[in-house]
């Protein structure tokens, strides 16, 4: 199971790696690193998506190469036999990225969770918060890329006419359908040729809590035919949203492990 309940996460406070990993949309005007100054769940570090992603190219949250996602980690203070639990204060559940991001490059995937319902719902539970950075020792964290669980552009292509896998988009039915202007300048409306539409806010509950297994699998049957299959590949608008698809499944797959088209919208729909 890729999440953990707030009441399990306190129990545990002092014995796991605990990361904020909040990030929000431009348009929305807020700050996640100031947001996580003023309050976060005690221990907490706090994972900067925007800086944590790859500088040499124009797309967002494009995955780093491999020294500097161990330099990354190892500034962190995490070690690669730390249980994580991952969480963010965000309308996009941006810890499900973070959480991808360490199994992409190697972190045993039973060893990471997402506190489900997030910030938002450890504070409307009254548990215990704080304001004080903590103490960060440096590590040497160390990597391996399972490449398999990324695809490119030119994949994504081929695949609209070999029909391996099934292509899964996070973004909202508007902007799917091209009835909604895309939020980043310079991008078409629309969507990948053989694609499929699941919105991720249909898999959220208004306490930024996941829905039920029995809800879970509800959805997905309507795009799926399998649920047992591991042939599939998640896309939103910059890489972000696609990962809480992708855990989404992993809850009704045992053996799913998230794969992401990482230039997703923001790369195919480039004018």
């Amino acid at each position: 199971m890729s999440l953990i309940e707030t009441r399990e996460l306190e129990k545990i406070l002092d014995t796991v790696k605990i990361i904020d990993c909040s990030w929000h949309m431009p348009q929305v005007n807020r700050n996640g690193i100031e947001e996580y100054r003023n309050q976060h769940i005690p221990n907490a570090i706090f994972f900067d998506l925007d800086e944590n992603s790859k500088k040499e190219t124009a797309l967002p949250h494009m995955l780093v190469d491999l020294n500097d996602w161990e330099e990354i980690v190892s500034n962190m203070g995490i070690n690669n036999d730390d249980e994580i639990v991952i969480y963010d204060n965000s309308d996009v559940i941006s810890s499900c990225r973070c959480w991808y991001n360490f199994i992409y490059y190697g972190h045993n995937p039973k060893l990471i969770k997402v506190l489900n319902g997030g910030l938002k719902k450890w504070i409307n539970e009254d548990r215990q918060i704080s304001n004080a950075l903590p103490k960060v020792i440096r590590s040497n964290y160390k990597s391996k890329e399972y490449k398999n669980l990324v695809k490119d552009k030119s994949q994504i292509d081929e695949n609209i006419i070999k029909k391996e896998f099934n292509l899964i988009d996070a973004r909202s039915i508007e902007r799917f359908n091209g009835n909604a202007k895309e939020p980043r300048a310079g991008l078409r409306s629309g969507n990948i040729e053989n694609s499929s539409c699941i919105p991720f806010t249909y898999l959220i509950n208004s306490d930024k809590t996941f829905k039920s297994i029995k809800e879970i699998k509800e959805i997905f049957n309507k795009n799926l035919k399998d649920l047992s299959s591991n042939n599939v590949v998640f896309s939103c608008g910059s890489g972000v949203t696609a990962c809480v698809l992708a855990l989404a499944y992993s809850l009704i797959n045992d053996n799913y492990l998230p794969i992401i088209y990482d230039g997703s919208w923001s790369e195919y729909g480039q004018t």
